[in-house]
């Protein structure tokens, strides 16, 4: 019987020492588009960053990198200063005119109300579109969110990794449907698929918890 269990056992260790591991982070990325520099008429790469904690967040100093995952190498986000509580932002590649060709292929003439658009530049980072990571870290250079995925589409039409479940340390592999959790066509672009700066529902971290809490009572069970 202790065969048994041991496989289960070492889940819930796992699945709780990475819950551990981001404790200290109220911020997720929840969407990523590495294809979008070499397949979209933006031109560059994006990220959304969500806050699901329940106040404003101070991106002050904060950095992102790809899967080299260190803060030496990492570059500032700018363009932002703070996310409010269950806001979120998308951060592109370049810069500010970067940040305006996003807006017009997604959104057309103007981005919807409370729409929140950074950018990040600087050498050495990048999002390959064959398999890659995008890592944030605080002011202090402490790690406060990261997922890696693999390869993204290869043909027309591009979809975005979804990540509204919002986990943390995990490899994406969800891609955006459009109608499905806020996902829709760029308005300029029939080949670009994604939510760009919708707000994953609150039940998706409502269930994401609602696991770990169990994983957690069998693993004191068993103990």
């Amino acid at each position: 019987m202790a065969s048994q269990r041991f496989p289960l056992t070492g889940l819930v260790a796992a699945v709780l020492a990475l819950s551990s591991t981001f404790a200290q982070a109220d911020v997720r990325i929840t969407e990523v588009a590495p294809w979008s520099s070499g397949n979209s008429p933006v031109g560059a790469d994006w990220f959304e960053l969500t806050n699901t904690g329940a106040s404003a967040l101070d991106l002050t100093g904060w950095k992102v990198d790809d899967s080299s995952a260190a803060f030496a190498s990492a570059v500032a986000l700018s363009g932002l200063t703070s996310l409010a509580a269950g806001q979120s932002a998308v951060f592109v590649e370049g810069t500010t005119t970067t940040a305006a060709t996003f807006v017009s292929t997604w959104f057309g003439a103007s981005a919807p109300a409370g729409f929140a658009i950074g950018y990040y530049s600087g050498a050495g980072i990048g999002l390959s579109a064959t398999a890659d990571a995008v890592n944030i870290f605080n002011a202090a250079g402490v790690l406060q969110a990261g997922v890696t995925f693999g390869a993204s589409d290869a043909v027309s039409p591009y979809q975005t990794f979804d990540n509204a479940a919002g986990l943390n340390g995990v490899t994406l592999t969800q891609l955006s449907v459009a109608g499905i959790q806020g996902a829709f066509v760029a308005m300029n672009s029939l080949t670009d698929i994604g939510s760009p700066g919708v707000v994953p529902e609150p039940e998706s971290y409502a269930l994401m918890l609602a696991g770990l809490g169990v994983l957690g009572l069998v693993a004191r069970r068993q103990r």
